[in-house]
């Protein structure tokens, strides 16, 4: 149902774009989420379905969610990268009413961010 792809290792300051590809984008809003080592999952990004956006502190300004229906895809552009976003990488769909995930997590992309 859910399959990112785009993660890998890369140095402090640099950038990669992750892609989650699903089996059909519907109105509700799709977010990216991450896991570190010992922590619990956390919401990055939310984009609707008529593209407004909204950003954890963490990530702001330097993370831009964005979606294309024709391909069903969300995409996260992911700039000046930090030890700390080190992580694996997920998206989800979130029912617009009770802003649960709708989908079991997949296996995510790892993103290391490393010198």
């Amino acid at each position: 149902q859910l399959q990112a792809s785009g993660g890998g290792l890369v140095q402090p300051g640099g950038s990669l774009t992750l892609s989650c590809a699903v089996s059909r984008l519907s109105d509700n809003p799709m977010g990216w989420y991450r896991q570190a080592p010992g922590k619990l999952r956390d919401l990055l990004a939310v984009i609707t379905s008529s593209n407004w956006t909204n950003y954890a502190d963490s990530v702001k300004g330097r993370f831009t969610i964005s979606r294309d229906n024709t391909r069903n895809t969300v995409y996260l552009q992911m700039n000046s990268l930090k030890p700390d976003d080190t992580a694996v990488y997920g998206c989800n769909e979130i029912d617009s009413t009770t802003y649960q995930t709708l989908w079991p997590w997949g296996q995510g992309t790892l993103v290391t961010v490393s010198s």
